[in-house]
């Protein structure tokens, strides 16, 4: 702290002192002297003074959103030459802005840093792509999007073997037909160069509904479920084909739909 000479003009770092506590008994008879006495001194001190507000409870919202336990694990791995310094520094108000300050640039940078290592370590899923354009495509669906007649057995077995044949996979309707559930059609659509086999059914109770198949070398897979654009998926693959079963209903009949599917296949 720079000693108080007697004519010299008082700093804002000493009026800042003077209402931090921080002065000894003469410098604080001197510049309460200068705010009777000089009217620049007394705005100047006025204006100083409106900054001692309770600064901790102003900022307590935003401090209780930052990211504590990141940020106190990514200083603790930072050696310190000043610790000892650090520990028996008295923090008043100027001190308290300045390490929220610094505290809010390093949340920053160990956000930006763990988003950067997030992308760094995941890798495409080429599975989950083919499923995520089918969520897109099939989550424009209505009803009346599958309004028509879906033809006699005879046209399905006919649109069956034509889709099979794109993929390399036998497929009849016994084969994949849902109890309660109406077949609609099915049709070869385009997806990365490559057949994609959509079958669309129609459930009375949740509305359009899709089997999807694709080839694929990713090998055998059990079922798993996701929720891709308000709807649930069911996915599985075996060594040849990924598969997988779109809609509306509730995932537990979304399973068990899938499991008759999934045995009617393998069988």
């Amino acid at each position: 702290m720079t000693e108080l000479n007697k004519g010299q003009m008082v700093t804002d770092e000493q009026l800042t002192a003077f209402i931090d506590g921080e002065l000894n008994a003469a410098d604080r008879n001197r510049i309460e002297g200068l705010i009777a006495s000089d009217e620049r001194v007394a705005e100047r001190f006025d204006f100083l003074s409106r900054g001692t507000l309770p600064f901790t409870d102003a900022f307590q919202p935003m401090l209780a959103e930052a990211p504590a336990a990141r940020l106190d694990a990514m200083l603790a791995a930072i050696p310190s030459t000043q610790e000892s310094n650090v520990r028996d520094a008295r923090i008043g108000r100027r001190g308290f802005l300045t390490a929220m300050a610094a505290s809010f640039v390093a949340a920053i940078a160990v956000d930006r840093a763990v988003i950067g290592i997030g992308h760094r370590l995941s890798k495409p899923d080429e599975d989950a792509e083919w499923r995520a354009v089918v969520a897109e495509y099939l989550s424009l669906y209505t009803a009346d999007t599958l309004s028509a007649p879906a033809g006699d057995h005879a046209q399905q077995v006919a649109q069956l073997n034509e889709v099979g044949a794109k993929l390399d996979l036998p497929l009849a309707p016994e084969a994949v037909a849902m109890p309660d559930v109406e077949f609609k059609r099915a049709q070869i659509l385009n997806y990365d160069s490559k057949p994609l086999a959509q079958i669309a059914y129609l459930d009375p109770e949740s509305g359009p509904m899709a089997l999807c198949i694709v080839q694929s070398t990713k090998g055998v897979a059990a079922p798993d479920m996701e929720n891709r654009k308000g709807m649930n998926v069911v996915y599985w693959s075996s060594a040849t084909h990924a598969f997988m079963l779109i809609g509306h209903a509730p995932i537990d009949r979304m399973q068990q739909l899938a499991a008759d599917v999934r045995a009617h296949l393998i069988a």
